[in-house]
């Protein structure tokens, strides 16, 4: 009698285990989690169409536990917050350049948002609020000074704008156009070869927080230190960080200007047409903040690009 009371009670534990399985197999949860959301890129082979992907085919991973995903909508037509950010630092030779970004400008849809600031004394400049008159907005754009000599600091700057962001309900980016170059503290040196500035860390989180993604795109910057071959590998580091780890992308051709923007803001439209939000439930935590998180697909031929943090408000 006690061997088949055991035998039930084992066959119990192992249906029930067989059913956890199951349903962490399907992307769902032991127990029920926090809501978390945010805006991920979907991206392919170059030149060929996206596959279609459903939520079924999107893996979040938190640590080694799969999540829930309880939303994968497309964000195209919905509002996008847009910043153009430029940093004064550049040399003012990539102004001839600008016309590019004047047209990328006046291509967006009417539900996009576009605001142009310039990076400077660590602050960010407002020439234009964010508005649906692209024409304005594009009129806002003029050639950066070149002024290095308040020692400015392109992340502190990006964190001051994030700090000031408007309410907005929709997407929210930034394309920034810098060196990288910490001016301010100087941080990289020959005891810290091709080490990304500080302050990046700083922003990057101000950003994950936010939920805002960030595109960088290099320019020669101003002043002899824009030389230096050790103070551009830790600016061209931090830009690539910071848009790597806030789910956007960088552009670089070396330590030179390209002769045209205009394959870079290509690719970003495509970037913008193609981005979705992805909503999942996190496992329950005991406080507010970030939480890490990894996103892919089981679907060949598409991956999904994000920041590696979510800011969830609650753990309860």
């Amino acid at each position: 009698m006690r061997f088949r009371l055991v035998s039930v009670m084992a066959a119990v534990a192992l249906l029930g285990s067989v059913a956890l399985v199951s349903r962490l197999s399907r992307g769902d949860t032991a127990t029920s989690g926090t809501a978390a959301k945010m805006v991920v890129s979907l991206q392919g082979k170059e030149g060929k169409q996206l596959p279609e992907i459903t939520p079924e085919n999107v893996v979040v991973m938190q640590g080694k536990d799969r999540l829930r995903v309880t939303k994968w909508a497309p964000a195209k037509d919905d509002g996008l917050a847009l910043f153009i950010a430029i940093d004064d630092a550049v040399d003012p030779r990539v102004g001839g350049l600008l016309g590019d970004v004047r047209s990328f400008i006046q291509a967006q849809p009417s539900t996009t948002l576009v605001g142009v600031a310039y990076l400077s004394n660590n602050v960010a400049r407002i020439a234009q609020d964010l508005t649906n008159d692209h024409d304005k907005a594009a009129q806002a754009l003029r050639m950066p000074t070149g002024n290095v000599g308040t020692g400015g600091n392109p992340y502190l700057a990006l964190t001051d704008l994030i700090k000031r962001w408007p309410e907005h309900g929709g997407r929210k980016e930034i394309i920034v156009i810098s060196d990288g170059i910490d001016r301010f503290r100087r941080a990289s040196s020959r005891m810290a070869v091709m080490a990304p500035p500080t302050d990046a860390t700083t922003l990057i989180r101000a950003a994950q927080r936010a939920g805002i993604l960030i595109h960088a795109i290099y320019a020669e910057g101003a002043g002899r230190i824009a030389r230096n071959s050790w103070e551009l590998s830790g600016g061209q580091n931090g830009l690539s960080q910071v848009a790597d780890e806030t789910g956007g992308e960088s552009f670089m051709l070396g330590y030179q200007n390209p002769v045209s923007f205009r394959p870079y803001l290509d690719r970003l439209q495509i970037v913008l047409n193609n981005q979705y939000w992805l909503a999942f439930e996190l496992k329950p935590g005991t406080k507010s903040g970030l939480q890490p998180i990894d996103t892919s697909t089981e679907v060949s031929g598409a991956e999904i690009v994000s920041a590696n943090n979510v800011y969830v408000p609650t753990g309860k």
